[in-house]
């Protein structure tokens, strides 16, 4: 017996206001807006250091993106989205580490391992693509960037702001959890590679 599929999904996709073409949707709008903001909010953390206007609007800005990604998920997803998405959680997570260095509350070493771990990943990314292969983020890899945004939020949040050994300990984990979820791509984009071949 023959169908059509399953007529919810059916409705919830015909409900998707825009298709993977679309260019300013209100996820994409919301994306652009948080790199918009992150200049801002580094030199916020650089100049002010730890206080609740920095830290509000550092919530806002990293939260926002379980608000794209609802959108995206509800009204359609598109090619533009999937690439803005991520370029937004780097640049505020690396933006924000380094503004933390800049500002004398963490060691320069850990953040620039996490930094290079970025770029090995988008050098892999950008291989695979060229083979036409697309690596999915893992579980551990959206667990790095959630440490990531924890260890800035751990300094300039004015009641953990005197507990550096918090923000230092999150830090390192994000770390170690970084190159996990680095070692994880590399072995699911090598093995994609080699089945492809």
């Amino acid at each position: 017996m023959t169908g059509t599929g399953d007529p919810v999904e059916v409705r919830k996709e015909a409900q998707k206001a825009f298709g993977p073409s679309a260019v300013l949707t209100p996820a994409n709008v919301i994306t652009l807006v948080r790199l918009l903001l992150s200049p801002v909010v580094f030199w916020l953390i650089i100049d002010k250091g730890a206080g609740w206007g920095v830290f509000a609007l550092w919530l806002v800005v990293t939260a926002s993106d379980s608000l794209d990604g609802y959108l995206a998920r509800r009204q359609g997803t598109t090619r533009s989205g999937a690439f803005l998405d991520p370029l937004a959680d780097k640049v505020l997570a690396l933006g924000g580490l380094w503004a933390v260095v800049l500002a004398g509350e963490f060691w320069w070493f850990p953040v620039a391992l996490v930094t290079l771990r970025e770029a090995v990943i988008s050098a892999f990314r950008s291989y695979w693509a060229r083979h036409g292969l697309a690596v999915q983020a893992s579980k551990v890899a959206k667990a790095k960037t959630f440490l990531q945004f924890s260890s800035v939020s751990l300094v300039i949040w004015p009641w953990t702001a005197s507990l550096h050994w918090l923000a230092q300990s999150c830090l390192w984990l994000a770390v170690v959890v970084a190159w996990v979820s680095a070692l994880q791509y590399i072995r699911a984009g090598s093995r994609a590679t080699s089945m492809g071949d």
